[in-house]
């Protein structure tokens, strides 16, 4: 019911005090006919009431059926789910071609390296080599290319010959973990 643009934005709009249908129109950017065929699915639903002083937002129905629902939305695919960017780059354990967009490179080196190499492992120059190799047999790619590529990106570390996993730190902790710990209690 609230995947439709036009219900959101009228129920943004009496959200944030539009409370009458031409304050609604106004607030919301739509024509009056698309403002008010919103507005009645809402007002079907009991998402949208009226009293008194007009129009009001009926958050408990809201909590209500999205618990009917049983599940939270799922957000919409932006192309970038590792399965989606792999497709045209990676075939069984065979890397076709490097993407040129940084982001989906990244995602398809980290899958070579995850299926390559174990985290805390120091391997040598030979032995990457020979793993990245298995990876350009029959493919566009070369595997000195994707080894400079890891470096680069900083997938994989490299020191004195020897090639290392790099794990990512934790992350940061945010404001709530802060001052929970400044508490004494984490």
């Amino acid at each position: 019911m609230l995947a439709e643009p036009s219900r959101m934005r009228v129920l943004a709009a009496v959200a944030l005090g539009a409370n009458t249908e031409s304050a609604i129109v106004a607030a919301s950017g739509l024509s009056t006919k698309d403002a008010m065929v919103a507005l009645r699915r809402l007002q079907d639903h009991g998402v949208i009431t009226a009293d008194a002083e007009g129009l009001l937002v009926a958050y408990e129905q809201i909590r209500k059926l999205s618990q009917e629902t049983g599940t939270a939305p799922r957000p919409q695919s932006d192309g970038h789910e590792p399965e989606a960017v792999l497709h045209p780059f990676v075939q069984g354990k065979r890397l076709i071609r490097v993407p040129a967009q940084p982001s989906r490179r990244r995602v398809v080196l980290e899958h070579v390296v995850a299926n390559s190499f174990e985290p805390g492992v120091d391997y040598d120059e030979r032995t990457v080599n020979d793993r990245l190799r298995e990876w350009c047999e029959g493919g566009e790619v070369d595997h000195v290319a994707i080894r400079r590529y890891l470096i680069d990106m900083g997938i994989l570390s490299r020191g004195n010959g020897i090639y290392r996993v790099k794990t990512s730190p934790p992350p940061e902790p945010g404001a709530a973990e802060r001052f929970v710990k400044a508490l004494g209690l984490g």
